[in-house]
């Protein structure tokens, strides 16, 4: 996974997420298909937050120390009492407050932002100029006028029909909260953020959801909550235009954006071929969100240590080492790795505790030569702890079978099984694109 994290960062990715929906039952599978023997909820520290928070932490340290940005994983938004997001959402921000107080908030200050899933149902409309609590019906609606009310549960039909609604419920209808809007559950971790760690606001970012499902050209209106009018094929495209527009406008200056689901929808459904909303969107330029510098962190922050051992990849790698598995006998360097050593002349390393005294400001691949019984020792020896190095493994069973792959790579002039990318993952980092091989180190 950390290989595919250093892809995503050399092709200029920043932002990641890590878990989806951990208040659904069915994201906790086993190997075997079935789910766990104990209760996933919120109120099950010792089982599912603990280590599902204490993962998380470990995860967001690491892409930190890589200079990108550590997203705190969606809920699916529920007011059912076992899997009610405002219940998750406090028992996980608690936890890493209470158990982690120092480490996260070093995470916090250095680029936290908060994932949402937040499918609006139909709650949202276009108030009918002048009477903010009366809802166009949706063939007048038309994202070209104002008027738009993406705030659920704090617009005016909702505080007028259940005064005194928010997120976290405060009313009778609402024992378990309401967090199905656009913003509710980005003002839920928000507030819990400065409630138990001193801290936020931080970005929000939906990474699905919206105005789901798209009705199809002959449904009559879609209509989940009937406090609000439906929406229809057309009004749809409308709606979706002005979500857009309202965050970029009237949301918080958090609220960064939101990813439609689904892609097929948009683009290939089976009945409609292309989503109207789409043309929409395409038609109108987007509008740029103004905000302004926003303090995310009280107080002072305690420095984390960062990832031991060399910096990460940029192009490539400055050294390159190679390394024989426990078990393997000299006749696998000399025979098997003869040729592949003649072309690239890595370093020869026998004590693995030399990686972590390379400095941060270099990069390091380290081609490793093992049999399927011992690249789980090697995996957990450096992969998993340094996850910066260039991680290349050489498996085979046979010596022969091992200098069959070496030598295919020595005569293909393949250093290593993949290329990596070569973009930089700190603004201001060297690269190494333009050079031609490894540095190598020599005595």
């Amino acid at each position: 996974m950390f290989e595919v994290w250093q892809a995503y960062m050399g092709a200029g990715v920043r932002w990641f997420e890590l878990y989806n929906e951990p208040n659904l039952d069915g994201e906790w599978p086993w190997p075997d298909g079935t789910g766990p023997a104990f209760e996933i909820s919120y109120a099950n520290t010792e089982q599912v937050i603990a280590p599902l928070m204490d993962s998380w932490l470990r995860w967001a340290e690491w892409i930190v120390a890589m200079g990108c940005y550590p997203g705190l994983p969606a809920l699916t938004e529920s007011d059912d009492h076992r899997h009610a997001s405002t219940h998750w959402a406090e028992a996980m921000i608690a936890y890493l407050a209470s158990a982690y107080r120092e480490r996260f908030r070093y995470v916090i200050a250095n680029g936290m932002w908060i994932a949402t899933h937040p499918y609006l149902a139909n709650h949202f409309y276009q108030e009918i100029p002048g009477q903010p609590a009366l809802a166009r019906p949706p063939g007048e609606q038309t994202a070209d006028a104002g008027g738009w009310h993406f705030e659920y549960p704090y617009d005016p039909i909702c505080q007028a029909h259940d005064p005194g609604r928010t997120v976290w419920g405060g009313t009778a209808l609402t024992p378990n909260g309401d967090p199905n809007g656009l913003i509710a559950m980005g003002i839920a971790f928000n507030e819990l953020l400065a409630r138990y760690a001193n801290a936020g606001p931080v970005p929000v970012v939906g990474t699905e959801g919206g105005i789901w499902r798209i009705p199809e050209p002959t449904d009559g209106p879609h209509v989940i909550d009937d406090r609000y009018p439906g929406y229809t094929w057309l009004s749809h495209p409308e709606a979706t235009l002005a979500l857009f527009e309202w965050i970029a406008r009237e949301a918080p200056p958090w609220m960064f954006g939101l990813t439609l689901w689904k892609e097929e929808d948009y683009y290939e459904h089976h009945v409609y071929g292309e989503a109207l909303a789409v043309g929409r969107l395409e038609g109108r330029a987007p509008l740029l969100k103004d905000v302004p510098p926003i303090e995310t962190i009280s107080g002072d922050v305690v420095s984390v240590p960062m990832i031991p051992g060399p910096g990460p990849v940029h192009g490539l790698p400055d050294y390159h080492f190679i390394v024989l598995a426990p078990g393997l006998q000299a006749e696998w360097f000399f025979e098997a790795a003869r040729r592949y050593w003649q072309t690239f002349r890595p370093v020869i390393m026998t004590n693995l505790d030399l990686i972590r005294y390379l400095p941060t400001d270099r990069s390091l691949a380290i081609t490793v030569l093992a049999r399927s019984d011992t690249i789980t020792y090697m995996d957990q020896e450096i992969r998993d702890v340094y996850p910066n190095v260039w991680y290349d493994p050489v498996v085979a069973d046979t010596l022969e079978g091992m200098a069959q792959l070496l030598d295919w790579r020595a005569d293909r002039g393949r250093r290593s099984a993949a290329r990596r990318p070569t973009s930089s993952c700190r603004a201001g980092t060297r690269k190494k694109s333009q050079r031609a091989g490894f540095r190598v180190a020599r005595a």
